[in-house]
């Protein structure tokens, strides 16, 4: 059992990152959620203040109506109707017959036509000015009644509070409606933004997962939303760059195998020929084969140097010439057993080259070995400087290379063509061109940017 500091897992911790599940709302609900509450805020705060504006524009209405209807009645009524102590007034004609008329004295008490036996808002008409109030759920209205030059009492018009009421309930019943439409549009509209919007989202989710599982082909649908468009065309252009940089790992992995596989087979060649002849010099071929694990080893550094990012950017030039040089030594030996020469022409002054040593020397090493397996003779190697660069040539002679073959194009059937298609794609990402200058005999060229 191991003791030490404990650290709690949660659920989702315990989850792979790629099997989470997402926090917060989905788009759709925050979009439509967004349009719907703004659209009701709206409706309520437009609503409300005109609710109250309305209630109180139909009381102003019916108070006005009544007030005209009060004056009217107390300019035509005859002051015997009203000592008479009738009590069915007739209207003029034109007033409504729903209003409850009735006249009273100045302090207030019913002389005759309709309403309660004592009333506070006609007394309070004996100042001569018309006044208007409430009374047992009536809208009132009380206009002064002159007699004589002299104030006789006062003309009580009144209708139930309940007629303004049920027109204000039916305005506001209007009102509701009007308001449920437009919310419900409001939502409609808000269902199709957040279709129009969550959807690229969404399109972007499947592609990027699709991305993610090894799909470098994917294609993001385009939309009428400029930003998901851009996205998509950025998860695109992502997709593609990480598919051709597989391929490239992919390819350089297979060239590295073959040139490991090309020197380690020689070495071992060596070796069991040495054991398998009885006059073999054993110290010979063991020496030999030191020097080509050696070679071999320093290929393998270059190859993992190259693969951490051996690009020249940012690189110290070196001498290319020196480079050949210690090359063409190393190789000389191995091809004076075979009975072949090698011979290595270098200008007193180079400029620097801006590459990677471990990829020209790489370089090298692919076109010399091509030289030996597939040329004759003697092989030459030839530096020249062209002013803003440096050319490496490499002749033998061979047959060269029959008309119509792309030598730099692999063939993985029967493994020829894999060193130079690594040698030419070294040669590119340091900035410069290996090329077949001539067939036959071959040269190949390899230029380099000088620094």
């Amino acid at each position: 059992m191991i003791w030490g500091n404990r650290r709690h897992i949660t659920p989702d911790a315990e989850k792979p990152a790629d099997r989470r599940e997402p926090y917060g709302r989905p788009l759709r609900l925050r979009v439509l959620g967004a349009i719907v509450g703004v659209a009701t805020l709206s409706v309520a705060l437009f609503a409300i203040p005109l609710a109250i504006s309305m209630e109180r524009l139909y009381h102003d209405d019916m108070a006005a109506s009544l007030d005209r209807n009060a004056t009217w009645i107390a300019a035509v009524a005859h002051e015997d109707v009203v000592r008479g102590g009738v009590v069915r007034v007739p209207l003029p004609r034109g007033v409504p017959s729903t209003l409850t008329v009735g006249f009273f004295a100045t302090g207030g008490a019913k002389l005759s036509g309709e309403g309660p036996a004592t009333s506070r808002i006609a007394a309070d008409a004996r100042d001569g000015h018309v006044h208007e109030g409430f009374e047992h759920d009536f809208l009132v209205v009380a206009a002064p009644f002159p007699s004589d030059k002299k104030l006789a009492g006062s003309v009580r018009v009144a209708v139930p509070y309940g007629v303004v009421r049920d027109r204000l309930y039916r305005a506001w019943l209007a009102m509701a409606g009007l308001a449920v439409v437009v919310i419900g549009l409001a939502a409609v509209f808000a269902l199709r933004q957040s279709a129009r919007l969550s959807a690229p989202l969404e399109h972007l989710t499947k592609s990027a997962q699709a991305l993610g599982s090894g799909d470098f082909s994917i294609r993001a649908p385009r939309s009428d939303v400029r930003e998901a468009d851009a996205a998509g065309l950025a998860l695109e252009a992502t997709a593609r760059r990480l598919g051709d940089v597989l391929d490239r790992e992919r390819a350089f992995s297979v060239d590295v195998s073959h040139q490991l596989r090309t020197q380690l087979t020689g070495m071992l060649l060596g070796l069991e020929s040495a054991l398998h002849r009885h006059d073999a010099d054993l110290s010979g071929a063991i020496r030999t084969a030191v020097e080509r694990g050696e070679r071999l080893q320093t290929t393998i550094e270059d190859l993992v140097r190259l693969t951490r990012g051996g690009h020249s950017s940012g690189l110290e030039p070196f001498d290319v010439g020196a480079l050949v040089e210690e090359i063409g030594a190393d190789r000389r030996a191995a091809l004076a057993e075979a009975g072949r020469g090698l011979t290595v022409s270098v200008p007193d002054e180079l400029p620097g080259v801006a590459a990677s040593l471990a990829a020209v020397r790489q370089i090298l090493h692919v076109l010399l070995d091509n030289a030996a397996i597939h040329g004759r003779g003697e092989i030459a190697v030839q530096v020249s400087d062209l002013g803003d660069g440096v050319a490496v040539e490499v002749s033998d002679q061979g047959p060269g290379v029959p008309e119509g073959t792309d030598v730099f194009a692999r063939r993985a059937g029967d493994g020829h063509g894999i060193g130079l298609a690594l040698a030419r794609s070294l040669a590119e990402a340091e900035g410069g061109r290996l090329i077949l200058r001539r067939a036959c005999p071959p040269v190949f060229s390899l230029l380099l940017p000088a620094r």
